[in-house]
Order: C-alpha cells, then sequence, then structure tokens
C-alpha cells in the first residue's frame, strides 16, 4: 500500500489550493445576491459562471508556458497575486459587466493555482498521489465551509457579501508571507529524468493508485506500466503517453471531469435559490446552508484520502456517485430546511471525490505530458462551468429553480456512464503490450 508522507511543500500545496476554494464556494452564495442588487434574471446572472469558463480555458492555456519557462512554483505563487487582485475588484465594482470581468480574471489565476499545485503533488508523492490530490481538496472544502458562513453572517449583519473579497485577499496575503518566513519553495519536477509511467492496476485490473514519476530520492527512474499483480514492471504500456501525446484514457477522463464539473457549479451557483424558494431559508440562512455541501466534501476528502490509498478509483468513482445521487434526492425532495441541508450534507459527500480521483487518473496516464494534461483539464472545467449553470438558470427562469434542479439527476447518470467506460480503457491499457520492440523490456 503506497505511504503518503506530508512535508512542508505537501502543506503549503494543501494551503495554496484552500486559498482558491475559499473564493470557489464562497461565490456561489454570492450569485443570488448579486442578481438581486444588479436587477437581472436567473440565466443572465450565470453568465458569472461563464465568465469563470473563460477564465479556466484562459488559466489552463497559460499555465503550461508560464511553469516551463519560470518553473511551477513561481506560476502558482502569480495565480494565487493574480486572485487577489480579481477579488479586490471584484469588492468594489458594481456593473455587470464589471463583475463578469473580474470573476473572469480570478479564474484565469485561479486555474493556474489549480494546476500547479495537481501537477506538483503528482510529481511529488508518486502513487499516493490520489490520496495527497484528495486530501489537497478537502483543504480546498475546508475553506469552502468557512467562505458561506462567513457571508451569511456579513449578509445578516447587514454589511453585504463585498467584504468578504476583503478577507480572501487577506488570507493569500498571509500564506505567502508565511511561505516566505519559513522559506518553503515548490520544486521543480523530477519527471524529466523520469520518463512515462502508467497507472498501476490491482489483481482485478482496476487500477489501484496513480503511478507517476520517481521523486528526487529514487534510485534509477524508470518506466512503468500496469501489471496484473499492481506491481509496476519496467516497460512502456498503452496507457502511459508518448512524447506530448495523450491517450484515450485522458480524454475520457477529460469528458468525466466536464460532466463532474457541472455537477459541482451547479449546485454551488443555484442551490441557495431553492433553499430560498422551496425550503424556506432567508437569503443569509440560504447562503450560509451552502457550507453544507462544503462541509460534506471535506469531511468525505478527508476520509476519502484513506480509502484511495486502499481502494481502486474507477469503483471508488462510482461509488461516490451514487451517494452524490442519494443526497440530491434527499435534498430534492425536502419541503424543509433541516431535512434540504441533510441531503446537501450527503451530497457533499459524494461529491467529494469526483474531481480528486479523475485528476489524479488523467494526470498519471499523461506521463511526462503532466502539465499538459493540467492546462486541458482546464478546458474541461471551462465546458461544465460555461455551460450548465447557464442553461440551469435559462430553465429556472420559465420552471424556477427547484424543477430546473431536475437537471443535475441526468449529469449524475452521464457521470456514471463515463466512470464505467474510463475503467474499461484502463484495463485495455493494462494489458501488456504485443509490440516485438518491447518484448526485451
Amino acid at each position: 500500500m503506497p505511504r503518503l508522507t506530508r512535508d512542508k511543500i505537501t502543506w503549503l500545496t494543501y494551503a495554496q489550493l484552500g486559498l482558491w476554494g475559499f473564493f470557489l464556494y464562497g461565490f456561489g452564495p454570492v450569485v443570488p445576491l448579486l442578481r438581486d442588487e444588479q436587477g437581472t434574471s436567473a440565466a443572465v446572472a450565470g453568465l458569472h459562471s461563464t465568465g469563470i469558463a473563460v477564465g479556466a480555458m484562459l488559466g489552463g492555456a497559460l499555465f503550461a508556458p508560464l511553469a516551463r519557462r519560470f518553473g511551477r512554483g513561481p506560476a502558482t505563487w502569480v495565480g494565487l497575486a493574480g486572485v487577489a487582485v480579481g477579488a479586490a475588484a471584484l469588492g468594489l465594482l458594481r456593473p455587470l459587466p464589471a463583475t463578469i470581468t473580474a470573476v473572469a480574471v480570478i479564474a484565469t489565476f485561479g486555474m493556474m493555482v489549480i494546476s500547479g499545485v495537481s501537477v506538483v503533488l503528482t510529481d511529488r508523492h508518486g502513487p499516493a498521489a490520489p490520496a495527497a490530490l484528495t486530501e489537497a481538496n478537502a483543504a480546498c472544502a475546508g475553506m469552502g465551509i468557512l467562505a458561506p458562513l462567513v457571508i451569511g453572517g456579513s449578509v445578516d449583519t447587514g454589511l453585504g457579501w463585498r467584504p468578504v473579497m476583503a478577507v480572501e485577499v487577506g488570507l493569500i496575503t498571509l500564506v505567502a508571507l508565511a511561505a516566505l518566513t519559513f522559506r518553503v519553495r515548490l520544486p521543480q519536477p523530477t519527471r524529466a529524468a523520469a520518463g512515462p509511467v502508467g497507472v498501476t492496476a490491482t489483481a482485478a485490473a482496476e487500477p489501484a493508485a496513480v503511478g507517476v514519476a520517481a521523486t528526487a530520492a529514487a534510485a534509477e527512474p524508470a518506466a512503468v506500466h500496469p501489471v496484473a499483480d499492481g506491481r509496476p514492471a519496467p516497460a512502456v504500456g498503452r496507457s502511459a503517453g508518448r512524447g506530448d501525446r495523450l491517450p484515450r484514457s485522458y480524454w475520457i477522463a477529460w469528458a468525466l471531469m466536464a460532466v463532474t464539473g457541472s455537477i459541482e457549479v451547479c449546485l454551488s451557483l443555484w442551490t441557495a435559490d431553492v433553499l430560498r424558494s422551496h425550503a424556506g431559508l432567508s437569503a443569509g440562512g440560504a447562503s450560509a446552508a451552502v457550507a453544507a455541501i462544503v462541509c460534506g466534501m471535506f469531511v468525505g476528502r478527508v476520509v476519502g484520502g484513506r480509502f484511495a490509498l486502499r481502494w481502486p478509483p474507477v469503483p471508488l468513482l462510482l461509488a461516490a456517485l451514487t451517494v452524490s445521487l442519494a443526497g440530491f434526492t434527499l435534498f430534492w425532495v425536502a419541503s424543509t430546511g433541516w431535512l434540504a441541508v441533510t441531503g446537501l450534507v450527503v451530497l457533499g459527500l459524494g461529491n467529494a471525490l469526483h474531481y480528486p480521483l479523475v485528476i489524479s487518473i488523467a494526470l498519471a496516464v499523461a506521463g511526462p505530458a503532466a502539465d499538459k494534461a493540467a492546462g486541458w483539464a482546464s478546458y474541461s472545467m471551462g465546458v461544465g462551468f460555461g455551460i450548465a449553470p447557464v442553461v440551469l438558470g435559462w430553465v429556472a427562469d420559465g420552471v424556477g429553480p427547484h424543477l430546473a434542479f431536475l437537471l443535475l439527476p441526468g449529469f449524475i447518470a452521464a457521470a456514471l456512464l463515463l466512470a464505467v467506460r474510463l475503467g474499461r480503457a484502463l484495463r485495455v491499457a493494462a494489458r501488456p503490450t504485443r509490440d516485438p520492440a518491447l518484448a526485451g523490456l
């Protein structure tokens, strides 16, 4: 069983992703408040999500070249600085075009933070990368619990939501000062010496953990491919990237990230509306109650990190999607606040593992093209963030947010089908290659 060792660099990356989580999970409850403030429809307010999508794609395109030119650490810190600038602008500006632009700026630099953290943890922790990524996203969700509560309290005291953007800027400054004080620097990648890698498999031929390049302490780093007993062998399987080419299993994971991203962003942006219109909560109470989803995600990721060390990611993902469906059902049928919030906690428990498991698989099968794969992953989030919330908002304008939320079970069903297909693709990639050139390896 892989072992996860948490050093100062690991804790720093957790904190960096947590800073992004504070904005991401705090912005969802802000959208209905912005809609009221600006006097727009749900569909128009949903354009803020389109701004996030555009920004995510820009950030994904920028990360790989910046990481190659300056290193992953500087690229990640540039991302956090950009998030701080965008958050300050969002807190000060009021017109609709200005707030959409500010959100796009935040998402552009936020995607650089996500990409940097993902590739650093994948490169640093090897087969324990799924657990590390799950814990990093637990830190993201943990900060996300705080943000809706702060927003709800700020709204209820008459200060509105804008002071929360100042909190975001302050937190980024504190983490940067802490890293400078304790001299914690993100490392350069070790993959350049390691060569392409694949995905380890269990006796059942399912991927058990994500294999990545050897760490600096490893002797004679070699490429690995899946074998029946789960131990890496010195050969290159079809799941490994050749040069910068991304394999078929990566693109299935890419589509899966788009669908699961649609689930998460729709919940983030429109749950407060459903709680106000169907469960009878006040504006401040509904904004604070969104923290129930993130609370479930935090618990799910803390516990899921241990599961990710012991169980194959695809069956674990299928179980998580099933839990999400059960939680959504409870939330949707509930007409009282406490029952709806309970459903949101269960929903969060399931959602907790969607992104960490899929991105860990995607980066692993990418092999030496991990930076490129991380950049392309942002486009999948852009698709999910850019289309699904606007469609849901448009439907909500016609039938109300509660009925419109029935789009989400469709997304969950699509994710289940894609997860099954991903498992099949990984099993095919795990079969020993018949290439004569590799027969002696």
